[in-house]
């Protein structure tokens, strides 16, 4: 890892929320996907300045949300933005590897994974998706609360990892966020909320 390519938590916040301003005046995607920043990131590797753990919904793509291009974030999608071993590895190598300094759990409204644990109580592989998401909203019925409490419980499993306390004391921030799907912007949390 290159300690000189190395951004802040707080720069890295900072840019992404400059991205989600562009992006919600934007018409078509803003960030960097030419010819030469691809040939660029082959050569030189990924530097990218945040992690960003989201949904796999269609309608949420951090890339365009971010106004991000191409080795910019390291994206891990997974149906209601739930974290098991799997997430947790991927968030391990992007911090101790990358040198990632930011790790955002990026939620959205209106989240069909979300909306299955509250409404439903499915059948086959997507019961392990609900079980993870009941047991960070309990009864809650409210689609909004309830999106904002899963976000809360995947920080906290992420902040639990060994490796990532390890990685906080050298600057690293786990943040919440929640995208509204109907105009494009991101709601931060505050830490430790």
């Amino acid at each position: 890892m290159n300690t000189e390519t190395i951004i802040s938590a707080e720069k890295a916040l900072n840019i992404l929320k400059d991205g989600n301003e562009l992006y919600l005046h934007a018409k078509i995607g803003c960030g960097n996907i030419s010819q030469e920043r691809r040939q660029i990131t082959t050569e030189q590797g990924q530097h990218p300045y945040a992690v960003i753990v989201t949904c796999s919904d269609s309608r949420v793509i951090p890339e365009y949300i971010f106004s991000s291009g191409i080795g910019d974030l390291f994206v891990i999608r997974v149906a209601g933005n739930v974290i098991d071993s799997h997430q947790l590895g991927s968030i391990e190598y992007a911090a101790d590897h990358l040198g990632i300094r930011l790790i955002v759990v990026l939620g959205h409204d209106c989240c069909g994974a979300v909306g299955a644990a509250i409404h439903h109580d499915p059948d086959g592989y997507i019961k392990f998706i609900t079980d993870e998401i009941k047991l960070a909203i309990g009864n809650e019925t409210d689609d909004y609360k309830a999106c904002c409490m899963n976000v809360r419980r995947s920080v906290s499993r992420i902040e639990s990892s060994l490796q990532i306390q390890h990685e906080e004391a050298n600057g690293l921030k786990v943040i919440g966020a929640l995208y509204r799907l109907e105009t494009g912007k991101v709601e931060f949390f505050p830490a430790n909320s």
